[in-house]
């Protein structure tokens, strides 16, 4: 992709910096009757100021929302599909009837455009994409290089720290056990700079043999750069000459009877053949790849991928994409890679099990947000072929487990909506707690779940602001307050659909009757009186024998039998939301017992902060200082001095 005067390529961590570079125009249709005429004439009116440009387009309802986004090689070609209305599909229909206005971005080619349309679909989440339903993000090893003695880590998140990183690994779990076995292998330090500096003597993991101790000068700056090089080496799939060279070192040592050293090249050796022993999955000979294969079953589609870095598993995941209702096996798969590795940068070689309809296209584009060519092919034979049949294996056992659990799920559902006497098996199911001690550093806390299970990404936590005293019915009352008051300020009529996150099926409280009633009046001085409301109160021995009371809105109560699934799951809903509520807590708590008074001095930031305390000692110290000796505290000027005396003495 060329520079044009538009602006630079999108970058998917740049996502802001484009679209502000990018000249972006809205055109809103006539009238808001929710019929598919009002969608096309507004569909039409953009047709008409299109030309034909690669780019994306946006479908916007009534309220401004994203309902759908889309990719074109002709912008104004694509769009004016959407005006023949007797050649879509029923979903397609359905859009276009709730389409209001549209959103058009061009872009200098369709590959650019297709990394625009994978992070707007990630960042909008619009009900008519298919969604790759994934709320974390993936971790990955770090070995840093902005110390002498480089640290290996784990890491999320963007990748702003200088330094080699490798993976995705598919889980944090398989991060920790990798990293475990890397610090036994090469003896890395795994502890923060501000810990490395402070050291005067070896910490545990010296003792144990999963450290060299460079803190305290152990091992000199030009042995641990070995390490370092060992390491990357390993990592980056030279793990057999990485083992050679350690058998090398230990049979030298042997010889000339350093039994004490050829022991501890023994134990790294061991620990580089328990890596390459514990891969469930034989990837010799793959190189740096990942595999992706998708098994179709009951209208539901799930997604198998291995991870795969110089020949060494790092691990496996299951997806299972939304919304694809309507779509072909192989437009799912490509839209799960292009929002997959919007977050993910690609490895060189991507296997599939099938071809994909725009697969030059989807290399193309991921060449140039990765900066080195990408290949994706559909393995025919040898260990690329093996390695293939197994992910498709893997693939059709995950969905089968998925539907069972669906299926399971889905009955739960319908006995909740006949237990709690629901209209209709809920969706959104909205879990509330709070946590403290004795009123202090409250917290409350909002879960939510459906039939697929936790949404962990609609979580909240709400600081109590006004219910300071112990009390939990207040508490309680002000967070229904804050939750449903911006409901209700965002989405007044409830305009939206089933599922789209505002409104909740069915509010779970966790207490008895006081919590209940505090809730039920919180809503009603809000003018809501249709939210489903249930309180589940511990029964005798805080409910270990399952004797869980439901209450009602009108004073009911109901129970369930100790052995029922249904408790069972009301249980896990409510012991989440109370580990999500106490972890809340706890970091808020965590931060209190760090902070220092002071922290409430406007102008004071940790450099100044750190100049008085070493200077005075403690806080209280600097609170009851002349001005005098304020001054002569090295680091604060006459100024801030003056600032620190007057914030503790006020005039008058």
């Amino acid at each position: 992709m060329s520079r044009t005067e538009a602006g630079t390529p999108p970058n998917p961590r740049g996502q802001e910096r484009f679209l502000e570079e990018r000249a972006t125009y809205t055109v809103k249709g006539a009238g808001a009757q929710p019929d598919i005429e009002a969608g096309v004439a507004a569909i039409r009116d953009t047709v008409r100021t299109l030309k034909p440009k690669p780019g994306v387009y946006r479908m916007l309802d009534a309220r401004g929302d994203v309902l759908y986004v889309g990719k074109a090689r002709s912008l104004k070609a694509r769009v004016a599909n959407y005006t023949q209305v007797k050649a879509l599909s029923t979903r397609l229909k359905r859009m276009v009837s709730q389409t209001r206005g549209m959103e058009i971005v061009t872009t200098n080619s369709e590959a650019e455009a297709l990394l625009l349309e994978a992070q707007l679909i990630k960042r909008f989440r619009p009900p008519y994409n298919v969604l790759l339903r994934d709320d974390k993000s993936f971790p990955f090893i770090l070995l840093r290089a902005d110390h002498a003695f480089p640290r290996i880590q784990k890491h999320r998140g963007a990748r702003r720290s200088k330094g080699n990183y490798y993976g995705p690994f598919a889980s944090a779990g398989s991060v920790n056990t990798t990293i475990n076995a890397l610090q036994k292998l090469f003896l890395l330090r795994s502890c923060t700079d501000s810990f490395f500096a402070r050291r005067d003597r070896p910490c545990l993991l010296y003792q144990i043999k999963r450290c060299s101790a460079p803190c305290v000068g152990r091992i000199d700056e030009a042995g641990y750069a070995e390490l370092v090089a060992e390491t990357k080496d390993f990592l980056s799939g030279k793990s057999g000459a990485v083992q050679k060279k350690i058998e090398t070192q230990m049979a030298a040592a042997a010889a000339d009877l350093d039994f004490e050293r050829a022991a501890m090249l023994r134990d790294r050796l061991r620990a580089a053949t328990a890596i390459q022993g514990s891969q469930a999955i034989n990837a010799a000979g793959v190189g740096d790849a990942d595999v992706f294969a998708l098994a179709s079953k009951g209208g539901q589609m799930g997604i198998q991928a291995f991870f795969v870095r110089g020949g060494q598993n790092w691990g496996h995941r299951a997806f299972f994409p939304s919304h694809v209702e309507g779509e072909t096996e192989a437009d799912v798969l490509a839209d799960v890679l292009a929002q997959f590795y919007e977050e993910v940068p690609p490895p060189r070689t991507i296997l599939l099990d099938r071809k994909l309809p725009e697969g030059e296209l989807l290399a193309e584009a991921l060449c140039e947000s990765a900066g080195h060519r990408v290949e994706i092919s559909v393995p025919q034979r040898g260990d690329r072929r093996r390695l293939m049949a197994q992910a498709q294996r893997n693939a059709i056992e995950a969905l089968d487990r998925r539907l069972a659990e669906s299926g399971t799920k889905a009955k739960i559902m319908r006995e909740l909506a006949d237990f709690l006497e629901l209209s209709d098996a809920p969706d959104r199911i909205e879990v509330y707690d709070n946590s403290h001690i004795q009123g202090t550093k409250a917290v409350g806390a909002m879960i939510v779940a459906g039939p697929e299970g936790y949404r962990k990404g609609q979580y909240r936590k709400f600081n109590i602001k006004t219910a300071q005293t112990n009390d939990d019915f207040a508490m309680m009352r002000e967070v229904m307050t804050r939750r449903f008051a911006r409901a209700l300020e965002e989405d007044p009529d409830r305009s939206q659909e089933r599922g789209s996150g505002v409104w909740p099926d069915l509010v779970l409280i966790d207490g008895g009757k006081g919590q209940m009633s505090s809730v039920k009046d919180a809503l009603e001085e809000l003018g809501i009186e249709d939210v489903p409301l249930i309180a589940i109160a511990k029964g005798p021995h805080h409910g270990r024998e399952g004797r869980e009371v439901f209450h009602f809105p009108d004073g009911r109560e109901k129970t369930l039998p100790t052995n029922s699934p249904l408790l069972f799951y009301l249980q896990t809903l409510r012991d989440e939301v109370h580990r999500f509520a106490i972890g809340a807590h706890r970091a808020k708590r965590s931060r209190a017992i760090s902070a220092s008074p002071l922290d409430e001095i406007p102008g004071i930031g940790p450099g100044r902060k750190r100049a008085l305390l070493l200077h005075f000692g403690t806080a209280g110290k600097v609170r009851a200082a002349a001005l005098e000796d304020l001054k002569r505290t090295p680091g604060i000027s006459e100024g801030v001095a003056q600032k620190i005396y007057d914030f503790y003495h006020p005039a008058g």
